[in-house]
């Protein structure tokens, strides 16, 4: 199994997730012709992909989703709630799942959770293809034992690092946006995400990388701190899924 992103970011975000010959997406957050342009700088066409995952209906992860399912003909996987709050919901091939059943996707056996969001039915994933488990929690207020029992023993992690918290509170965002960004339904600070993977275990781990990162309330570098401080480990080994260049293909062994 190996997993790449296209991007990931309040601009855009959208994540590769490959096993044997089954390749899907989750979240599809750019235009289907931006989409298609990151593709193919993985290495990779829409016309290969198996299926569409949607965490929840926020722009910046579903204003590709409707475009490039009707072109390819797609089938997308989504909680009612995610659906019912889309604007563009005309989908060509609609399989509802739900935060708390696992289902199967070809080579993929796929699990959602729920997570505290300001969205009407949010979930995140962990994905398995039999030997290695792929975990992926982003756009999460605030960490709860589901997630750290969902997230637990993966061989490898993708983790919200959205902000700093001194960086959010001296930054110039309005007021009620510093809220809702640092509330309880909104997004893991560098210290939530580090307090999470601390509570895990990671005995298994072959992959970190630290996603969903503002542009204006954090940096790289303080991301990889707070998690290579709480796993131990060089600040190095940390990777970084970007707004822009997004993240090469990380294999899982």
């Amino acid at each position: 199994m190996r997993f790449a992103s296209l991007g990931s970011g309040s601009r855009g975000n959208a994540t590769l997730v490959e096993a044997g010959a089954t390749l899907v997406m989750v979240d599809c957050g750019f235009s289907c012709r931006e989409t298609e342009r990151r593709l193919d700088r993985l290495g990779r066409s829409a016309r290969e992909l198996t299926a569409l995952l949607v965490t929840h209906e926020h722009g910046d992860h579903v204003r590709g989703v409707p475009a490039l399912a009707r072109k390819y003909g797609l089938p997308v996987w989504l909680t009612r709630g995610t659906r019912q709050m889309m604007r563009d919901n005309d989908l060509p091939d609609v399989r509802h799942c739900d935060g708390h059943l696992a289902f199967s996707i070809a080579d993929l056996h796929v699990t959602p959770f729920t997570v505290p969001h300001d969205a009407r039915e949010p979930c995140q994933f962990v994905f398995h293809d039999g030997a290695r488990r792929l975990g992926m929690v982003t756009d999460t207020g605030r960490m709860t034992p589901h997630i750290v029992e969902c997230l637990d023993r993966c061989d490898a992690l993708l983790l919200e690092c959205n902000h700093d918290a001194e960086m959010l509170a001296q930054g110039a965002y309005p007021a009620m946006l510093k809220q809702r960004v640092g509330g309880p339904l909104g997004h893991l600070s560098n210290a939530q995400a580090g307090e999470l993977l601390a509570r895990l275990d990671t005995s298994r781990l072959q992959h970190l990388v630290a996603a969903h990162l503002s542009d204006k309330n954090n940096r790289p570098a303080l991301a990889r701190a707070a998690l290579a401080d709480a796993l131990c480990c060089q600040p190095h080994w940390v990777g970084i899924a970007g707004q822009d260049d997004g993240l090469g293909w990380r294999e899982i062994v």
